[in-house]
This record gives C-alpha cells, sequence and structure tokens, in this order.
C-alpha cells in the first residue's frame, strides 16, 4: 500500500509536471529527458518559479490579462516571499507548489539566498524597474533566470562554482532571448527590459509607445542586439555539459537548443518578430532533441575552453 507521505509527494509532483507541460512546452520537452530523481526536482521548481510569476502578474500559467495595481503586486509579492522563506524553513505547506519547493531544498540543499535572488527579480517588475544600460538589464537577468540556472545544476548533482557559472550563463542567454520575444507583449503593460540607451540610439520611446508598430523595423534592430548580446552566454553554457549526469547534459543541450533557435528566429523575422509568437514546431524540437544528444555526448571527449570573464559575474 503507498503510504499517505508517499500519495502526497505523487499529488506535488502530479501537479509540478502539468505545470510545465501547460506552461512551457519548450521546457517540457527538455524536463522529460532527465533522469526520474532530478525530473521529479526540476519540475517543482519550475513549478515555483511558474507560481511567483503568475501571482505577481495575476495570470493561470503565463496565460490571461495581466492585471492590477502596483500595490496589489507589491502585496502578492510580500505573501510569496512569506511561503517561501516558509517552505525554505521545512515548514508543512498545504499548497503543491510550496510543499514541492520545500521538497526541493531539503533534496538538494538549495540556499534561501538564491530563492530570495529570484523573488527580488519579481520586485524589479512591481516597482517598474527601468534598465539604462545592458549590465542593468543582466543584473534583472541574473535574479530572474541565472539563480535558477544555479538551482537547476544542484538539483543535477553539481555544485562546483565553475559548474554553477556555466548554469547561470545558460540562464541568462534564455532570459535575453525571452525579453527579445516578448519585447512588444511587455511594452504593452509597462515593462521595458531593452536597455533605455539602445532605444535612445535608434529614437525610440522607452515606455509602452516602444510597441506601436511605427517602430517595428527599429526595434528589430534593437532586439537584433539582444539577441547577439546572448550568443556568448548560450557558447559559454555548453562549457558546462560535461560535468552533468550524461541524461542531465542531453536534457540541458536540449533546452539550449531550442531557446537559441527562438532567439534566431526572432533575428531572421527582423520587423515582423512580434506578429505571432516565435516558437519552434514539434518537427524542429525533434531534430534539436538529437542534436543535443550529440552534443551531450561530444561533451565528454571535447576541451573545455576557459569561461570567459567579461560575461555577467554571478554573486558569490
Amino acid at each position: 500500500m503507498i503510504s499517505g507521505q508517499a500519495t502526497s509527494q505523487a499529488r506535488v509532483v502530479a501537479h509540478a509536471t502539468e505545470t510545465i507541460r501547460t506552461g512551457s512546452h519548450s521546457f517540457a520537452t527538455a524536463a522529460r529527458l532527465f533522469a526520474p530523481p532530478v525530473r521529479e526536482g526540476a519540475v517543482m521548481l519550475y513549478a515555483w518559479c511558474r507560481h511567483c510569476d503568475d501571482v505577481v502578474d495575476g495570470q493561470a500559467l503565463g496565460h490571461g490579462q495581466r492585471h492590477g495595481r502596483r500595490e496589489d503586486s507589491a502585496a502578492r509579492l510580500a505573501q510569496l516571499r512569506h511561503a517561501t522563506r516558509l517552505a525554505s524553513a521545512g515548514m508543512a505547506q498545504d499548497d503543491p507548489v510550496f510543499a514541492g519547493l520545500a521538497e526541493v531544498v531539503r533534496r538538494h540543499r538549495i540556499a534561501p539566498v538564491y530563492l530570495e535572488h529570484h523573488l527580488d527579480g519579481f520586485a524589479m517588475d512591481v516597482a517598474g524597474h527601468r534598465y539604462a544600460t545592458l549590465d542593468d538589464t543582466l543584473l534583472y537577468c541574473w535574479r530572474v533566470a541565472g539563480v535558477v540556472g544555479v538551482m537547476m545544476s544542484q538539483i543535477m548533482g553539481r555544485s562546483d562554482a565553475a559548474t554553477l557559472d556555466r548554469a547561470c550563463d545558460l540562464g541568462m542567454a534564455f532570459q535575453l532571448t525571452n525579453i527579445a520575444r516578448d519585447v512588444v507583449e511587455d511594452a504593452a503593460i509597462g515593462r521595458i527590459y531593452l536597455p533605455a540607451e539602445w532605444l535612445a540610439e535608434e529614437a525610440i520611446p522607452a515606455d509602452a509607445r516602444l510597441a506601436d508598430p511605427r517602430h517595428r523595423a527599429a526595434l528589430a534592430r534593437v532586439a537584433q542586439r539582444l539577441v547577439q548580446a546572448a550568443e556568448p552566454y548560450y557558447d559559454s553554457a555548453m562549457g558546462g555539459l560535461a560535468a552533468l549526469p550524461m541524461r542531465s547534459a542531453w536534457s540541458i543541450a536540449t533546452a539550449r537548443s531550442v531557446y537559441r533557435a527562438i532567439g534566431r528566429k526572432v533575428n531572421a523575422r527582423g520587423s515582423a518578430a512580434w506578429d505571432t509568437r516565435v516558437r519552434t514546431n514539434q518537427a524542429e524540437k525533434i531534430g534539436l532533441v538529437v542534436t543535443a544528444a550529440v552534443q551531450a555526448v561530444a561533451s565528454r571527449v571535447q576541451h573545455t575552453r576557459q569561461r570567459d570573464d567579461r560575461l555577467f559575474q554571478r554573486p558569490a
């Protein structure tokens, strides 16, 4: 007979698995390649990240109208911080999101400061933060994605500084790609992540008017710069594959390939990049999964180049 504790854990994992399946087809594809214990941790961490994003935005799994006053978002963020701190302290909670987070923290010894860094990224959204330079944008990328890469590395069993740096790099690349893909949608609700100095060079207003179709050609040039800025992070992330277990390396290489392909599509579409949401289709994903398998195997014999110290330096 399955114990009540096991049944409860199964419910938590099932909820997290459904969350990633609905919330991100790209990450769901990659997550299937993990060994089962790693997959459990990955989907439970994803479920918490997704939940935080949705609660702050007033959405459900990234869908629906983003809404709410800044004061309401700040109150929701405060509640998230409280529930997250309870989870990181091992306090029992009925919500499967935070029950899953507590289990991830316990199993993989996730430092609470990493969870706080992630929530600090949402605090930047709530405050309506603006980003003057690429370095400012990169700080945001660290908080909402780079630190998630670090936690994922720990879930995969690697906590050495060199591997954590490469994991951070991949998270940074993912977020730079996200920003380029979603720039018009984000601008429509007043969120501008592009460096203001880049926008000024193209005479694009750094506010909701950025989404005006009249600015699309200039905006495409700025987005292309951001996609290009992601490239050294994608390249650096490859240096971390050899340190990972084979199935984890395959999964991570798949996620890297899928997201990099999205960025390249944004680049190729130019001013039409935001006419429809950029994504990879099923056939493309299958091809990228196969390519990633080759990359994972090759990482075992390839020489790993030293990480470029000009890349973002994550907080210790």
